[in-house]
């Protein structure tokens, strides 16, 4: 389950009360709402949040326009208005779109002590509205910049500490060496002093808006601080040629440092919180169960991109009675801290069913009812195969998942016909089992949508790809497990990959004379 283009989930905020989520479907009515984006949006909360009894209503934040042009063209749109910010994504599963993910983030002027935020008369909406489109405070600060230079000033810069926000006149001569500068526009040499030795004497007039709190003026050039919610994270520097700036300048630049500090803000709040729940993932992955000692298995696991938006794959294998163990592919809905949480939880849960040694589709069923009634719980899918290498059969069992792969000895890849029933957390149920021999040299291959899926692509054609995969007769699991990672170019995929490779053991002949 994926979106196309995600900008963030409330997961990856530590600071949720200030982000929220909603999901429509393909006629933008809503499907799930929680209560940080029913306050921020002016939605009524109740019967909203999690119940279905609020299906069908449609939102108020973004036009239905915008909404279809994002269905329709996977583009990603955002509408700002004065106290929030609005992005909205098309999701799709399986290929196929199936609606939309709202993430709305609050901006309103923030306020910590004595240092003073925008003034209320000048509207945020209507200054820099390009300012804190993404997630990234690199691009914030670039957009800060070139919103200001050439246009109001000769020059602009940002100066950061790399810190902790600094309260009115904490900022001293350590935390001064580590204020650097994240973007420039214009004539840069008009924002130093041509005698300075260092960065750190090059920007007095910045450090003292930091340490002031409040604007800094000298002869054509202006330095205001960035102020978030516990003090300054850094400044805005600008400056002029010629002239002074007005009262209107002061202003202006005061409104687009008040919106570029919360972005700033939010967006290493995001990176930190990805951080975590990166390594939370990593951690959670490197400790599934140990398969019976006749089965041999490989894992790998890639997070998309730079892998700051970590994903809800997992992996898993149980050992059950006789020999047998179970194989389970998981993809918990969204990245981020909470999809990690969820994806620990639901692998638990698992964990405690199979222990029942019930069959797979008896499995997911109790998976299922145990998820559906856990409303803040995301849904997930999941795939279970029970190998049983005694008779050298494989059963299997689908929730919303993409099918298996066989592998046979001479390499040659075939796809597993696995009845997909709905994804866990619907409380539909309906959950099916189909079994099968597996060959001596068959290699099972489970593996998340992040491995075929492709922007554009239907998903019949993405799966065919992968059974075009052709390895070499004889290769070992991890071996195989290479090749179709880099056939199907897995590194430059646009989602997490989770992939697990699985072979009976050949029992070794023994030597009677």
């Amino acid at each position: 389950m994926s979106a196309d283009s995600l900008g963030g989930y409330q997961g990856a905020y530590s600071q949720a009360d200030s982000v929220g989520l909603a999901v429509l479907d393909t006629d933008t009515r809503y499907v799930f709402a929680d209560p940080a984006y029913c306050r921020i949006a002016g939605e009524e909360p109740e019967g909203l949040a999690g119940s279905p009894v609020s299906w069908g209503a449609r939102p108020r934040v973004g036009s239905t326009l915008l909404m279809t042009k994002v269905l329709t063209d996977g583009a990603s749109r955002t509408q700002v208005t004065a106290l929030s910010r609005c992005t909205w994504h098309r999701l799709t599963i399986h290929g196929g779109v199936v609606g939309l993910l709202g993430v709305i983030v609050e901006i309103a002027p923030p306020s910590a002590g004595g240092l003073q935020a925008a003034p209320s008369y000048l509207s945020l909406a209507e200054t820099g509205e390009g300012i804190g489109t993404t997630l990234d405070a690199e691009t914030t600060c670039l957009e800060v910049v070139n919103y200001l230079s050439p246009g109001l000033a000769d020059a602009a810069a940002v100066d950061l500490l790399p810190i902790s926000p600094l309260t009115t006149g904490d900022l001293g001569k350590e935390e001064l060496r580590g204020v650097y500068r994240a973007a420039v526009s214009g004539r840069d040499e008009l924002l130093v002093h041509s005698s300075a030795d260092s960065f750190a004497d090059a920007v007095p007039i910045s450090v003292r808006a930091m340490r002031a709190g409040r604007p800094v003026l000298e002869e054509g050039r202006l330095a205001m601080p960035l102020i978030a919610d516990d003090g300054a994270i850094g400044a805005v520097l600008v400056a002029r040629t010629h002239g002074r700036f007005s009262q209107d300048d002061v202003r202006s630049v005061q409104a687009v440092s008040a919106r570029a500090a919360i972005a700033i803000e939010h967006a290493r709040l995001y990176e930190q919180a990805q951080r975590t729940a990166f390594k939370l993932q990593r951690a959670l992955l490197t400790d599934p169960g140990l398969p019976h000692p006749n089965l041999e298995v490989a894992t790998r696991y890639l997070p998309s991109g730079s892998g700051s938006l970590v994903g809800g794959d997992w992996f898993e294998t149980v050992r059950l009675h006789f020999g047998r163990t179970l194989l389970v592919m998981g993809d918990v809905m969204g990245h981020g801290v909470e999809a990690a949480v969820d994806m620990n939880s639901y692998r638990s849960t698992l964990r405690e069913v199979a222990a029942n040694d019930l069959p797979p589709h008896r499995v997911l069923r109790q998976l299922d009812n145990a998820i559906s009634e856990a409303v803040t719980r995301r849904p997930a899918t999941c795939l279970l195969v029970r190998v049983d290498p005694a008779r050298g059969m494989g059963s299997f069992s689908s929730a919303g998942h993409l099918p298996p792969a066989v592998f046979s000895r001479e390499g040659t890849a075939e796809l597993i016909g696995v009845p997909v029933g709905p994804p866990l957390g619907t409380g539909l149920g309906g959950y099916e089992i189909i079994s099968r021999s597996l060959e001596p040299g068959d290699t099972l291959m489970l593996f998340t949508d992040g491995l075929v899926e492709r922007r554009g692509e239907d998903i019949d054609a993405s799966l065919a790809r992968l059974a075009d995969v052709h390895a070499a007769p004889g290769c070992t699991v991890d071996e195989l497990v290479d090749v179709v990672l880099d056939e199907l170019d897995a590194e430059h995929a646009e989602d997490d990959v989770a992939v697990m490779a699985a072979r009976i053991r050949r029992r070794p002949v023994m030597d009677h004379h």
